[in-house]
């Protein structure tokens, strides 16, 4: 399965939901992300550019897709962002095979 980082910001409208009714996303989120065949690694509450990171595995890019579609639509949050996470082994398989396919930047 693939590992996936999802960084979110709410909307003013997020925040004052969490404020007026204190809870804890993670485990909704959790369900939401099992029910999709996948699971929940890490979830964070943060301050700075994101209100909330997650760090989870998916089937599929499609799945991963669905739920930041779900997410985004769900009206309170401002920014979503995913980031799909590489493990060692492929980005250094990765680095093995870019040395070897003879890419030439422009004036080379």
């Amino acid at each position: 399965m693939a590992h996936y980082l999802a960084q979110v910001s709410y909307n003013n409208r997020g925040i004052s939901d969490l404020v007026n009714n204190p809870q804890d996303r993670s485990t909704h989120i959790r369900s939401v992300i099992e029910g999709l065949g996948g699971g929940m690694e890490s979830f964070y509450f943060a301050f700075g550019d994101y209100d909330a990171v997650a760090i989870f595995e998916l089937p599929d890019n499609a799945s991963a897709t669905a739920f930041a579609l779900a997410v985004s639509a769900g009206g309170a949050v401002r920014r979503y962002k995913t980031t799909v996470l590489i493990p060692t082994d492929e980005a250094v398989e990765a680095m093995r095979k870019a040395s070897t396919i003879g890419y030439r930047p422009p004036g080379a």
